[in-house]
């Protein structure tokens, strides 16, 4: 394929960070990038009371900042889950912060939740609200903690993300599953979880005049056990689902890049192909336990359209992916929108 070629030609050579960039700049120009895209014709589907066109999205992490919503749904996605936010502006972790694994089709990054703080992202997002494609289309909000906020004060941070951005948001989820922000893995344990999803569900249920589903989304990384836990506090809670799952802290055996370069690219969250085995069996326990009355989106290491097939056969509602979108360039997104039809 022209981009496999020049993504192993050009891209694969130029830093990662500028490419991403760069592409994101002429994503944001909308109706010329999408040219690029296959025709994908709707194939509605509800869930959590929201109508999605069909059921493959773009995962948080590519538009952080609500900045590039319309160009990447005219590429063929049928949402967009932007974020991470954080209820304060924060720059993120220092560069290089994303590396690309070539031989794995994998990316490791530990950006560190870089974005432009709740109330910017709320101000851009109310004004795209205002225009009718603004309007049409379907937007996930994805928070996560302040770097600085201490552990003990993390749902006071939450809430106010959601307080300023779920007037605006089709559905929020709670990230407390990245690798790159202190400590944050650690509130996936219940008793440090059950506070915050709380808290957050208080303003999600409607103090702004409307209830918004809510979601809490986890790592690979969480053994069996941890994992049924934390559905049956969703459960407990009412919440309306599980994203299954984010990156991964793990460097498996089975990678086929050179230890050296793994090594080089350091601490941070892996993401690729590599993840799939176990997004997919973390998706089926949630499910199994869960039954058929929660929502569980399906993420991670998902490449081609067999891997869109497969989680919806292991129960997935929605799938979303982001780093086979870098590997596999502007058509990517609409080919595995029909698979997920």
């Amino acid at each position: 394929m022209a981009y496999d070629a020049l993504f192993d030609s050009v891209f694969a050579r130029m830093d990662p960070e500028r490419i991403h960039e760069r592409a994101f700049a002429a994503i944001r120009l909308g109706r010329p990038v999408s040219r690029l895209a296959y025709r994908v014709d709707p194939s509605p589907v509800e869930v959590m009371g929201i109508e999605f066109p069909h059921r493959f999205g773009l995962a948080a992490g590519f538009d952080k900042n609500a900045r590039g919503v319309l160009g990447l749904l005219a590429l063929g996605f049928g949402h967009v889950e932007i974020g991470t936010v954080t209820a304060r502006p924060q720059p993120g972790n220092d560069r290089p912060r994303l590396f690309r694994l070539v031989d794995d089709r994998a990316i490791v990054n530990r950006m560190g939740f870089n974005n432009d703080g709740a109330a910017v992202v709320a101000s851009r997002l109310h004004r795209l609200r205002g225009t009718a494609a603004g309007r049409r289309a379907v937007i996930g909000v994805n928070i996560g903690k302040t770097k600085v906020v201490p552990a003990e004060r993390a749902a006071e941070d939450y809430v106010e993300s959601a307080r300023l951005l779920a007037p605006h948001a089709d559905y929020l989820v709670v990230n407390v599953s990245s690798p790159n922000t202190p400590g944050l893995r650690d509130l996936q344990a219940v008793e440090s979880l059950e506070p915050i999803l709380a808290a957050v569900k208080g303003v999600a249920d409607g103090s702004h005049g409307r209830r918004v589903p809510l979601v809490v989304k986890i790592a690979p990384d969480l053994a069996d056990e941890d994992v049924d836990q934390v559905t049956d506090l969703v459960l407990e809670l009412g919440l309306d689902g599980v994203s299954a799952t984010n990156t991964t802290i793990a460097r498996p055996a089975e990678l086929l890049t050179s230890r050296d370069v793994v090594d080089a690219a350091g601490a941070g969250g892996l993401s690729g192909p590599i993840l799939a085995d176990r997004a997919v069996e973390v998706l089926r326990r949630i499910r199994d336990r869960a039954g058929t009355g929660l929502t569980v989106i399906g993420v991670g290491g998902v490449t081609d359209e067999a891997d869109v097939r497969a989680r919806i056969e292991a129960g997935a509602d929605l799938v979303q992916g982001y780093t086979g979108f870098i590997y596999g360039g502007p058509k990517w997104p609409s080919r595995l929108a029909v698979a997920a039809r």
